[in-house]
Parts: C-alpha cells; sequence; structure tokens
C-alpha cells in the first residue's frame, strides 16, 4: 500500500512539474493569413493580441472579432495538443511501472502472491 501511495505521489510530482513547465509557454495562433495573432500558455490563458493595422477596418468590426476568435481557438488548440504530449509520457511511465511490478511474480506484491503480513 505505501509503495502505491509513493507511485502516486511520483506521478503527482511529475504532473505538477510538467503543468509549471507548461505555463512558461508561449503558443501562438493566427487567422487572416497573421493579421491577427494570438498568445496564450500552456495553461490556455490569453496572454497577448496582435492586429495589424489593415485588420482593423473600423465599418467591419465582426470580421475582426472572427478573425481574433479563430486566431485564439487555433493557439488552443495548439497548446492542448503540447500539453497532452507532455503529460501523457508522465502519467505512462508511472503506471507501466506501477502495471509491471504488480504482474511480475517476483515482486512481493505482485497478484496472486500473498501480502507480507505485519508482525
Amino acid at each position: 500500500m505505501s509503495q502505491l501511495l509513493q507511485q502516486a505521489q511520483q506521478m503527482q510530482a511529475g504532473l505538477l512539474a510538467a503543468q509549471r513547465e507548461l505555463t512558461e509557454l508561449a503558443i501562438e495562433g493566427s487567422a487572416g493569413g497573421g493579421a491577427v495573432r494570438v498568445t496564450v500558455d500552456g495553461a490556455l490563458q490569453l496572454k497577448h493580441v496582435f492586429i495589424a493595422p489593415e485588420a482593423a477596418d473600423p465599418n467591419d468590426t465582426e470580421h475582426l472579432a472572427r478573425l481574433i476568435l479563430t486566431a485564439t481557438e487555433n493557439a488552443r488548440a495548439s497548446a492542448r495538443e503540447t500539453a497532452t504530449n507532455a503529460l501523457l509520457p508522465a502519467i505512462a511511465d508511472t503506471l507501466t511501472h506501477g502495471i509491471r511490478q504488480h504482474l511480475d511474480p517476483r515482486h512481493p506484491n505482485a497478484a496472486g502472491r500473498p501480502r507480507p503480513t505485519p508482525e
């Protein structure tokens, strides 16, 4: 049981480290051929918006709004993909290690083997 708790703590520490790294990322999305660019971090927080002067037509603010939304969604999709690629290995390594120990017949806590009893 303590080994399982230790594995969970290791996985949590790995996830926290990956999350910290993600918040430091700057991921850009664009729309309108780059006329609108936004930057988000790995936590999907909007950090910066760039609007080229030619995209800021005061007579067509709806178009500008669509460009901003599209650029933001593009950036967030890239950030989600980056986060998935960063977090999955940390989870998979920990789970694989735990499963391997559980299935290894030489391991004292393997499935089907008697568990040591405390004296």
